[in-house]
């Protein structure tokens, strides 16, 4: 029978003239699009008939002396019909599709998504020949060089395939590349490695004829002489061998029950390359309107560049029906779980979708969705393990706080895995739950505060009232803390409130109120004379409910930033700070002598001394930073002067609020002294 030639549909030349004539990075695809055609071809045969499944396999075989890639599969085959039609004469819808997805700049990797992906061979080939045999029909070889036309000849000479199809490539002069077995074996380890039949490669490996040691000592006795001629039989052979590319089975698809903790473990060491074994791991599928399954793997410590921004987004691996799509889909999993590394197969999605069309597709948000669910569940599985939850804790604190942030869905069962030093747990992290169970019947409240550090916190005099009560406060000492409460606002039906913020609230009794209203009526005589003196250094000064020590704090406005959130913000060049409030405690003795001297002489210069040397130490111990150190150092040295009877001669620059106060001093210098110590 002789060869027929038949003409391209006119989009699939004008497809192939696109492929030809563009220039691509990315030419490996054409390996993944043919192996993923092979496989589905032998999942066609599969489902016709109980076949041997040894049988069914992909195999390549690279010829470097004629250039010459070959992709053979056992799978269904095609008819001489189907090759006409498949290849060629039948334009598939999404042919027209794709070009315009390309034109308008999308991915030549996408090209298996509109059907088309055997046409990929063409970037790599300047001539493909499909060699096919199907159990209805005869073999017969397709070929074409993409001109236009293509032929099919009935194969007489070729050797019977038995069933399936055998791809050969013929490959252009600089593509010789895809010929080298490391080159195979990276594409296929990138794109196909959990393809569920053996993709098996044909290597020549020269083998030399073994001798026996003690044949080799007679030999060189015996013929020293004739050391040099070697016989052809001691000449190196080929051998040929075939590798299996793809032995790490994908395990996802097996039952959970049948696999054990090892098998998890190399799993896991195979995907992400971790020299140590992993923390915890979750494996599922999802069944219904949607199906996929996924591992989901916990490691045991952070990588030191989690939070660098240029480094990939995440960790999950997106396969679609055991072909890898990508591993950087931002839209599987948000971006504080970063740190849980997978792998997702999902039975539903198109193959090789795009970016673009995944942003869009409903599929990845039911999938993500699950996702979340699911790594919340091996949290909570994880917590039930104090020593694993705080490895796991100490390493990935800090993404459950971006969480809190940002996963308004998920906020209140991230605010279960919080953990934090308290003023009754400062030795070890409780948690929010704990810090309830603890919490006196007349305690509406959780109060918390944030600082530097546990050493500037734990003595702070915010806390100096709730201690008194007995009311337990959190330490709050994590720069990313002041962004998590702010957002958290309430746990459990109790509210978080801020201790070092104005309208503290505290349980009192009405005895107690009516005494505060009476102390603020006794005390706003100073409390004017401290604002005069103070200016726009503070918005308002007023009688405190919240300390019993100290003489004075200061706190900021309810909706403003803390002393905390002050120093992160300035840190970050971000200036702009709110009002802040200074609160007077009517029991302190500095507070009470301040008082009785601006009621025998409102002019009176010591007091507006002692007022800026308050305001600075109030500055220093709610947190906040001095604006002028110089000026608070020069107060203190005189202060110092003051208490050893130095004579300190005052220099005429000196600024005047500084050359009035030592002589006032005099008279309250022992009591003064006594309390700022």
């Amino acid at each position: 029978m002789a060869t027929e030639s038949f003409g391209f549909q006119a989009e699939i030349s004008q497809l192939l003239d696109l492929i030809i004539n563009t220039f691509y990075s990315n030419k490996e695809i054409f390996l993944r699009e043919i192996i993923s055609n092979g496989s589905d071809a032998l999942d066609k045969i599969r489902y016709a008939s109980l076949t041997d499944p040894s049988e069914l396999y992909i195999r390549i075989t690279p010829d470097k002396e004629n250039k010459v890639l070959s992709i053979r599969d056992t799978g269904v085959g095609m008819t001489k019909a189907d090759l006409v039609n498949n290849l060629g004469t039948i334009a598939k819808s999404g042919t027209k599709g794709f070009m315009e997805a390309l034109s308008s700049g999308a991915d030549i990797s996408m090209i298996g998504q509109f059907g088309v992906g055997f046409y990929s061979s063409y970037l790599v080939a300047e001539r493909v020949q499909v060699i096919s045999k199907h159990n209805d029909d005869e073999q017969y070889i397709w070929e074409s060089a993409a001109g236009g036309t293509f032929t099919i000849t009935p194969d007489t000479t070729g050797e019977p395939l038995g069933r399936g199809t055998e791809i050969r490539l013929y490959l252009k002069e600089d593509q010789t590349e895809y010929l080298e077995e490391k080159k195979i074996k990276e594409i296929v380890k990138k794109h196909s490695e959990f393809i569920s039949y053996p993709i098996q490669l044909a290597v020549t490996k020269e083998v030399e004829k073994e001798v026996e040691d003690d044949e080799e000592e007679l030999k060189e006795e015996k013929e020293e002489s004739k050391i040099e001629e070697v016989e052809d039989d001691d000449k190196p052979k080929e051998k040929k061998t075939k590798k299996e590319l793809n032995k790490t089975k994908p395990i996802w698809t097996r039952n959970p029950q049948d696999i054990n903790a090892e098998e998890y473990g190399a799993f896991y060491k195979s995907l992400t390359n971790d020299w140590e074994e992993h923390l915890a791991v979750k494996h599922f599928s999802v069944e219904g309107q949607l199906e996929f399954k996924a591992i989901l793997y916990i490691p045991k410590r952070a990588p030191f560049d989690l939070f660098e921004t240029k480094k990939k987004r995440n960790n999950i691996k997106l396969y679609v029906r055991r072909v890898f799509i990508m591993d950087d889909c931002e839209d599987l999993i948000p971006e504080y779980l970063n740190f849980v590394k997978g792998i997702v197969d999902s039975e539903d999605l198109p193959l090789n979708i795009s970016r673009e069309t995944l942003q869009q597709n409903k599929i990845l948000k039911v999938i993500r969705k699950n996702i979340v669910k699911k790594c919340m569940d091996l949290f909570t599985e994880i917590s039930e393990d104090k020593d694993n939850f705080n490895k796991f804790y100490e390493s990935f604190g800090k993404n459950l706080k971006l969480g809190i942030h940002e996963d308004a869905q998920n906020r209140s069962k991230l605010a279960e895995f919080l953990r934090f030093f308290s003023t009754k747990s400062l030795e070890e992290q409780t948690s929010l739950k704990d810090y309830i169970t603890r919490m006196p019947e007349v305690q509406n409240s959780i109060y918390y505060l944030t600082g530097e550090s546990l050493a500037a916190v734990r003595d702070s005099p915010f806390l100096e009232v709730l201690k008194k009560k007995g009311f337990e406060v959190l330490l709050l000492v994590d720069p990313i803390d002041e962004y998590a409460v702010t957002q958290l606002k309430e746990f459990e039906g109790k509210k978080l409130i801020c201790v070092s913020k104005e309208g503290l609230e505290l349980e009192e009794t009405d005895e107690e109120k009516k005494l505060r209203e009476e102390e603020a009526a006794q005390f706003n005589d100073l409390c004017q004379t401290i604002k005069e003196a103070l200016g726009d250094k503070v918005e308002k000064v007023v009688v405190s409910n919240r300390i019993t020590d100290s003489p004075c704090v200061l706190v900021t406005g309810q909706f403003g930033w803390s002393s905390n959130m002050e120093r992160i913000m300035k840190a970050q060049a971000l200036r702009d700070f709110f009002d802040k409030t200074l609160e007077l405690n009517p029991s302190n003795a500095i507070i009470k002598e301040l008082k009785r001297k601006v009621a025998e002489d409102k002019a009176d210069k010591s007091v507006r001394d002692l007022t800026f040397l308050l305001f600075e130490t109030a500055l220093l111990t709610s947190g906040f930073s001095l604006d002028d150190p110089t000026s608070f150092a020069k107060r203190i040295n005189r202060m110092i002067s003051l208490g050893l009877d130095v004579d300190e001669e005052e220099e005429e620059s000196a600024p005047a609020e500084d050359s009035s106060a030592p002589p006032p001093l005099e008279s309250v210098s022992t009591s003064a002294m006594e309390e700022i110590d």
